[in-house]
């Protein structure tokens, strides 16, 4: 049963105070001494410890504490001196044998006398402030015997050659090791680093500086960078046996220093086996271990960051300036993209995903592939290459690992509104010859977010119009069809109405119609201008497609999906028999470029030639006749001629979309500098070309000559003012 009430014990002092003369003093202290040197020689056996301990207790009441202290020094100063007297000369192991032995006799001891002056230890000692008795014994072994002339110099040396003996392939006693460096340890971090530590890493420094120059003359960059690996795992699990866990940085640094810091240049550098034999051969364990043992050491992984940026430039500016490649734009535009691939994996798989490196690739990619004026073009022809076929039968996985491809190459443009021109212009394209729906809208539409969330909607605003223009169309092509009383069944009209600011298409002169689809041509405008109020129709001949009803001899009858251009050429056939370049010219009004591209598809390309040439050659000239081919047969009832396809632009093409992209950016350049001076009110002239060039940078960089030009446009339009007194300092003017 537990009381309600709590009780509280303490230790009263002893009533009858036990006195203590002078003389028993003194023959204490020569009982404690007796009984210390007695522990020292290992007969401790038949002492009493309550007796000594009740003595050592007895003293410090009586205020004899400073004497038994003084007294117990000198005692302990007095054997450890007689443990060194003693000490046996031996050799090497027998050496660290013996100062082992001593050593462990020494801490046994001062355990026991620890125990018997226990009560002047808690009491004494921190009120006096003095050194405590383990303490004083372990300071005493230090500066008498650990630093005597006979075993200091010795015990580095014999712990510094056992070490080498090791390194180089011999067994050693690990466990006396050990000990050894315990004892070090044991007392004192500063003895451990002055004694054995500091030592210790400037032989391994040398032994290494030493092997390093040996190995880099025998070795290839992959045999070497194997041995230093094992090196340095040979130091790790040295450290882990007998060295202070704290020594492990500081040997991995030397072993660091020696071995890769002084070498790195030679070593990524190094023929046939440096870093860029490692990447070229697809070495990755290489690789890995070279990036493993540079990153310990500083300028490690800027040393491989500047060979890789170099080796990506040189291999980068050899795709955009080869000759070959730029014929082919979707080849091209592949072979970047195979780089970036091939590198992409090294830095995740190899180098950790390193951030250093990362952006040493992404600058080097953005450097090259804007060293060629027209890689916004060969992107754009990519994308549209891959939306009209390259994507037919691909996982919804692939595609989207196409477009974030897409994207990724976007990204490092800085041009980014000449890209917009080209992509506009080709998207266009496929929309009209309804390409984009054989592979897949949702690709279409998917680029297009990605495009709006990288970009914000200016940049996608005129691509949505466009797919509503064709959406649009489709409901109007159903009213049509939908008012009309009775209709033509031989001829179907289909009909795009395009809004003409959101399409890339220059206005021009439609060519001459077959009279056979005329009359639909003028029903439909009727249509159109009657249900709507305010709007003007223009007809683009030179987007159309049309398929038309062909027969020739043996029955053969086919199908021919063909521009409205080449529709107008062969409509003309079914009056005629024969009619020369100059006289097709003259009846459908086509413009000579156009035309003679569509002769030739007509009647150059084998097993598409549904027309015959004479005289037969792939030239035009105005005088050439042309004739149907009777013999004209294939393998397909439908049969595809001429189709609107992409393809790269030619030199008045370039200058024009550039000349058109140059126009644009004006308004985007007097726009920034307006809101920035209406911002700041004044500003100097550099300044305003930074901040302009901040402003715009995500679409393209302006050149600071058409800044300043428009900056002078904004001054004679009473936008700006120049300062009186500082001509390149601007005022804004409200």
């Amino acid at each position: 049963m537990s009381s309600p009430y709590k009780k509280n014990f303490r230790i009263a002092a002893l009533k009858q105070r036990v006195e203590i003369d002078l003389k028993h003093g003194e023959k204490t202290c020569k009982v404690l001494e007796r009984a210390i040197y007695e522990i020292y020689n290992c007969n401790a056996s038949g002492l009493s410890f309550e007796e000594l301990y009740r003595s050592v207790y007895n003293m410090v009441l009586q205020k004899y504490g400073e004497k038994l202290y003084n007294g117990l020094v000198a005692t302990l100063i007095w054997n450890v001196k007689e443990m060194l007297r003693s000490f046996k000369v031996a050799q090497n192991d027998l050496f660290l044998v013996e100062l082992n032995r001593k050593w462990d006799n020494h801490n046994k001891s001062l355990q026991i006398i620890r125990d018997i002056f226990m009560y002047m230890d808690r009491t004494f000692i921190p009120n006096a402030r003095k050194t405590s008795v383990h303490d004083v014994g372990l300071i005493l072994w230090n500066d008498i015997v650990l630093h005597s002339y006979k075993i200091h110099k010795r015990l580095v040396t014999i712990l510094l050659d056992l070490i080498q003996k090791e390194r180089t392939g011999q067994v050693i006693n690990r466990n006396l090791m050990r000990n050894m460096t315990k004892m070090l340890i044991d007392l004192g971090s500063s003895v451990y680093q002055e004694d054995f530590e500091k030592p210790f890493l400037e032989a391994s420094a040398s032994f290494y500086s030493c092997e390093s120059q040996q190995l880099i003359e025998c070795c290839h960059c992959g045999e070497y960078l194997k041995k230093v690996e094992k090196r340095l795992h040979e130091e790790i699990e040295r450290v882990s046996h007998y060295l202070d866990e704290k020594t492990e940085p500081k040997i991995m640094y030397v072993v660091g220093n020696e071995m890769i810091a002084s070498s790195m240049q030679r070593l990524v550098h190094m023929e046939s086996s440096g870093l860029l034999n490692m990447i070229m051969g697809d070495r990755y364990d290489d690789m890995s271990r070279m990036y493993g043992l540079f990153r310990l050491v500083p300028e490690g992984i800027s040393t491989i960051s500047d060979v890789l940026n170099a080796h990506l430039q040189q291999i980068g500016k050899q795709i955009v300036t080869d000759p070959e490649k730029l014929r082919d734009p979707v080849n091209f535009v592949q072979c970047l993209l195979n780089v970036k691939d091939k590198h992409d994996k090294i830095i995740s798989s190899v180098f950790n995903n390193d951030k250093t490196l990362r952006n040493a690739l992404n600058s080097s990619f953005e450097y090259f592939i804007n060293l060629n004026n027209r890689s916004a073009e060969f992107i754009s022809l990519y994308v549209d290459d891959k939306l009209r076929k390259g994507l037919i039968g691909a996982s919804e996985e692939d595609m989207e690992i196409t477009l974030d491809q897409v994207m990724m190459q976007f990204r490092f443009l800085q041009e980014n509104d000449v890209f917009e021109k080209y992509y506009r212009q080709h998207f266009a394209k496929r929309l009209l010859s309804g390409k984009s729906k054989t592979v897949s809208d949702d690709a279409e539409r998917s680029l297009i977010v990605k495009f709006k969330t990288e970009c914000g909607y200016q940049f996608t605003s005129k691509l949505e119009a466009m797919i509503t223009d064709m959406k649009t169309s489709e409901d109007t092509m159903q009213g049509f069809y939908a008012s009309q009383v009775s209709s033509d069944a031989t001829n179907n009209l289909s009909v795009q109405v395009l809004t003409a600011g959101c399409w890339p298409i220059q206005p021009i002169a439609p060519c001459k119609l077959p009279f056979e689809i005329l009359g639909m041509c003028d029903s439909f405008r009727n249509y159109y201008l009657g249900t709507r109020t305010g709007r003007r129709l223009t007809w683009q001949t030179n987007f159309g497609t049309a398929d038309l009803k062909a027969n020739f001899e043996k029955n053969q009858k086919h199908e021919l999906n063909v521009s409205t251009y080449q529709m107008c050429i062969l409509m003309l056939f079914n009056a005629s028999d024969q009619l020369t370049c100059k006289e097709i010219e003259q009846a459908t009004e086509i413009p000579t470029s156009d035309l003679k591209r569509c002769l030739q598809s007509l009647a150059c390309v084998r097993g598409k030639n549904v027309l015959n040439k004479n005289p037969m050659s792939k030239d035009i000239a105005e005088e050439d006749a042309f004739m149907v081919n009777d013999k004209f047969s294939s393998k397909f009832f439908k049969v595809r001629i001429g189709t609107v396809a992409a393809r790269k632009e030619s030199e008045s093409e370039k200058q024009e979309t550039r000349q058109r992209v140059e126009e644009d950016r004006k308004p985007q350049i007097e726009s920034s500098i307006v809101r920035i001076m209406k911002s700041t009110r004044v500003l100097d002239h550099n300044n305003v070309v930074a901040e302009v060039t901040k402003q715009l940078q995500s679409r393209f960089l302006p050149n600071p000559v058409v800044i300043k030009k428009r900056i002078e446009s904004l001054i004679d339009r009473e936008f700006l003012e120049r300062d009186p007194a500082d001509r390149k300092l601007y005022r804004y003017l409200a």
